[in-house]
């Protein structure tokens, strides 16, 4: 499989996978200055690419591990980026710190997974199937 992408800025840093074995390829973010980023603060950071993603395919943006340690997070958890879309990529953070954290051009701060895709038939039923599980919602099946 091919992704194509286009620079939108002649100083982006392409997307690459950092091991053999990796799930995600890492995106880094494009800044004319580096950013302060206060406590709780919410930002939509550019990365200077845009892409075609593969129709039958969507391309999630996780945070990077390395999130545990700087406190630099995604506010909606994951990014969707469907394969129809062509603008920017762009990577939503929050700080999750007690202080102010700076963010400086070319920091990696999400991967982006691409997964195959299934659009189901939706159905409106009167009854569903019983299950063991039944109603049971969060924390319903054990610690």
């Amino acid at each position: 499989m091919q992704l194509r992408i286009k620079k939108l800025d002649d100083r982006a840093i392409l997307p690459k996978y950092l091991t053999t074995d990796a799930a995600g390829m890492d995106f880094s973010v494009l800044l004319d200055e580096p950013l302060v980023l206060k406590p709780m603060e919410r930002k939509l950071l550019p990365t200077g690419i845009a892409m075609a993603i593969p129709e039958g395919y969507v391309g999630l943006l996780f945070p990077r591990s390395s999130a545990s340690k700087t406190g630099i997070g995604k506010p909606n958890s994951v990014g969707v980026i469907d394969s129809d879309y062509r603008g920017e990529v762009r990577i939503a953070v929050i700080n999750y710190n007690d202080e102010d954290v700076v963010i400086e051009d070319g920091m990696r701060l999400s991967q982006l997974v691409i997964v195959p895709i299934v659009q189901a038939e939706v159905v409106e039923a009167s009854e569903l199937d019983e299950t063991e599980r039944g109603e049971g919602g969060f924390g319903s099946t054990g610690r």
